[in-house]
């Protein structure tokens, strides 16, 4: 049995792309999606017919709208290969302003529910800014569920739990890249690895944590550069990967142990985080501080290209 089918017998394997031709080889059971991810896949060929056919039903509409619909568009075709749900994001230029947030969750979920898609098969992405975490706690009780993204700092997972979000994304590779920066030529990539790696290390500690308080936010390990930081992870609830590292573990056949087990996890004691607090634990965190930065900065530049690509179609 190779490597990926071992891992889905104790974590759900998510497809990280915008690529739904590639999908079904692979058999992930949900699918996640970003700015950048859906820009790399409306630039190619096999995709430009569909953006065209989208912003041409919906042209004369709000830019914004029009957006929304191909951001959709592509969920819908994902949500005929997966049996499972998609994950698709707000607007990251609205990642401080909880009211826009809040507006554009709700119009993308009445885009997929005229579709004729229930709202147990999305997630609305978010990034895990404290409007972006308040957006969700109410966008929950409406019965939307969450998936809050870009997120680095123990203080952001602690926050989601508390409000009772349905799934947050660690980003594993991107805290790996902050430390292998800052480390520079005294990095040691061999004792760095597996359980070590501090991304690894990251979403290992909220793992226990959410486990070990009856947290019911599902973890959803992130963002990986190599397969050995998702063998590490082997246990977690969820694991979104890429095709290129899915069809790695496709490839693999050597056995792979289960790691992260709720039975196993540390004890660590409850912490509550009011906007204050939340605040100045991220502005403690340089790692995270400096990362969700650059995150909300890099996916805001990608869906201004989206925009102009669509405004061209």
């Amino acid at each position: 049995m190779n490597q990926l089918d071992q891992l889905k017998s104790f974590t759900t394997v998510v497809a990280d792309t915008g690529n739904f031709l590639q999908l079904a080889q692979f058999a992930p059971r949900d699918a996640t999606t970003n700015p950048s991810l859906i820009l790399k896949a409306v630039q190619s060929p096999d995709y430009a017919p569909l953006l065209k056919e989208t912003v041409d039903a919906h042209r004369g509409k709000p830019l914004d709208e029009i957006v929304d619909h191909v951001l959709v568009r592509f969920g819908l075709e994902i949500l005929k290969v997966v049996p499972g749900r998609v994950s698709t994001e707000v607007d990251a230029r609205l990642s401080f302003d909880k009211a826009a947030s809040l507006f554009r969750a709700r119009r993308i979920i009445g885009l997929y529910e005229a579709a004729g898609i229930s709202r147990e098969r999305v997630l609305i992405k978010l990034a895990s800014t404290w409007e972006g975490i308040q957006a969700a706690a109410e966008l929950e009780r409406e019965g939307i569920r969450c998936n809050l993204t870009l997120l680095f700092a123990f203080a952001q997972a602690v926050a989601c739990g508390e409000a009772k979000v349905q799934l947050i994304s660690p980003f594993v590779g991107r805290i790996y890249d902050w430390y292998k920066k800052q480390a520079g030529a005294s990095w040691d990539e061999a004792a760095m690895a597996g359980v070590n790696d501090p991304g690894v290390k990251s979403v290992s500690q909220i793992y226990a944590y959410f486990k070990q308080h009856g947290i019911k936010t599902e973890v959803m390990g992130a963002s990986f550069r190599n397969i050995g930081q998702i063998q590490a992870l082997a246990g977690c609830d969820l694991l979104t990967i890429s095709p290129d590292l899915l069809a790695q573990l496709q490839a693999a056949d050597a056995k792979l142990e289960r790691v992260l087990d709720p039975a196993k996890a540390a004890a660590m004691p409850a912490i509550h985080l009011d906007e204050a607090a939340f605040r100045f634990a991220l502005n403690e965190d340089a790692m995270a501080t400096e990362k969700l930065a650059e995150g909300i900065r890099l996916f805001a530049v990608d869906a201004g290209k989206l925009d102009k690509l669509i405004e061209a179609a």
